[in-house]
């Protein structure tokens, strides 16, 4: 965690909006991801465990953004899904009262591999071994009781909100399991756009770098569903992203992929659609994820294509249906 915002000294604590972020990550064993903080004085809990995160800057367009950003920062690590779970309140070196937004995160790693920038090292622990570690009270708090959430989400129990008025949203999602383990797996499920121009060129997107996935990479105009059926995700997305007016009718699937980006990460369904009629020229609508939209030959796609995108497009020409990639 970097240096703190300075907050105002004439708001109450609970009054001021947060302006720092922290990520919780958690894996399917139900440990919690901590990171040994450098013991100098005058820095962010100096010598102590930690969550990974820090202070809003003045580029980030959300406290989501700052946690992202210092995930990267502070150890390369991209999380796709991030959650609102509780805003916590922390003492800065100062002293001081400072609101703190959290987030969850799921990942399943070795932290030996992650290129750590600051502090001394991140290592996975059970909610049982906090007693033994040096760390705020109020983030050993924080994790038992994110932790009994998980425990009462997998024995059906329907969980409180981890401050008591958390929405059904906010609640974090327990852990997932391989299926011989007894536990489904839930899948995140994306909609993706395959579009041909006349000349049988195919239409991607150059993401953003600062994306907080595959920025700098050529991709499909694709989204997460949300409350919403995977036509109407797509649908949305072509709209909100490029301008483009596709009707659900003029739609047909074209390929599924079915991949793990990382050994033993979230199993991931992308749904590829190929639109036969639309209206509109690909325009940036949404340049902090998108820096542009260009139609690329089949079979001359630039080097720097998001894999499953080019294997998805590869099984499309073949006439295949299905790909899996990552399962080992």
């Amino acid at each position: 965690m970097t240096e703190q915002t300075t907050p105002t000294d004439s708001a109450l604590p609970h009054q001021r909006p947060p302006a720092n972020a922290s990520t919780l990550i958690y894996n399917r064993a139900g440990a919690y991801l901590l990171h040994l903080r450098d013991d100098i004085p005058g820095i962010w809990e100096p010598g102590a465990w930690s969550l990974l995160g820090g202070g809003r800057e003045p580029g980030d367009r959300s406290l989501e953004d700052t946690a992202r950003r210092e995930l990267r920062e502070e150890a390369g690590l991209d999380l796709l899904d991030l959650a609102p779970f509780a805003v916590e309140e922390a003492r800065d070196s100062d002293g001081r009262t400072v609101p703190v937004q959290i987030f969850t995160g799921h990942w399943v790693g070795d932290p030996a591999t992650l290129n750590l920038t600051e502090g001394a090292m991140l290592h996975w622990f059970r909610p049982e071994a906090l007693s033994r570690l040096r760390m705020a009270s109020s983030t050993r708090d924080l994790i038992r009781r994110h932790a009994e959430l998980l425990r009462l989400d997998g024995l059906g129990t329907a969980a409180e909100g981890a401050a008591g008025n958390n929405s059904p949203a906010d609640r974090p999602s327990p852990p997932s399991t391989p299926s011989r383990g007894g536990s489904t797996v839930l899948n995140v499920i994306g909609a993706h756009l395959y579009l041909e121009d006349a000349d049988g060129k195919v239409l991607l997107g150059l993401r953003h770098p600062d994306s907080a996935y595959a920025g700098s990479i050529w991709h499909f105009l694709a989204g997460h569903c949300e409350q919403e059926s995977a036509l109407m995700c797509l649908v949305r997305e072509a709209h909100e992203e490029a301008g483009l007016l596709i009707e659900p009718g003029d739609v047909e699937l074209a390929h599924v992929v079915h991949l793990v980006d990382t050994p033993g990460g979230r199993p991931r369904m992308q749904l590829v659609f190929r639109a036969r009629r639309w209206s509109g020229t690909p325009e940036v609508r949404e340049p902090d994820k998108c820096k542009g939209w260009r139609w690329w030959p089949p079979d001359g796609l630039p080097a720097q294509t998001v894999p499953y995108a080019r294997a998805a497009i590869e099984g499309i020409r073949a006439g295949r249906r299905y790909t899996e990639t990552g399962w080992s």
